[in-house]
């Protein structure tokens, strides 16, 4: 029989890549891990899917309909499960929030300069290119 620290949990966080009608993507500016794809850890009692709208909208003040699931990647090392969507905005305005210092659509190759993180790069190019859906580890 296990004990409770014979394991370890995951977080599970939900993502989404929002394109819009000019295919550029939406980032968040993280105050600690700088630019990013919107989203966040899954709260009890909601869905993945809910998760990211809502999460979409906290950082970034967009709303969002979900189009597709992308994928799951796993943060091995961190315990860590992201859910990928790919999404639309359908209405509200850009603004900052605590969680994001700035925010803006910006073209691929812009997006892939600004995001400084490896893993959010492969995570944001598996999202656009891979056969959904996908599942990843790093």
């Amino acid at each position: 029989m296990f004990t409770r620290c014979d394991y370890m949990k995951f977080t599970v966080t939900s993502g989404a890549v929002v394109k819009n009608e000019q295919g550029k993507i939406l980032l968040k500016k993280d105050p600690i891990r700088g630019w990013e794809l919107p989203g966040g850890l899954v709260e009890k009692g909601e869905t993945f899917k809910d998760a990211v709208i809502r999460e979409v909208k906290e950082e970034t003040g967009i709303d969002i309909e979900v189009i597709k699931f992308c994928g799951v990647s796993q943060e091995v090392e961190r315990f860590v499960c992201n859910m990928w969507w790919l999404g639309k905005p359908i209405g509200g305005e850009l603004q900052v929030s605590n969680e994001s210092l700035d925010v803006g659509y910006f073209d691929i190759e812009e997006a892939l300069t600004l995001i400084k993180n490896e893993d959010f790069k492969k995570e944001l190019l598996l999202c656009l290119n891979e056969p959904k859906p996908f599942y990843a580890s790093f």
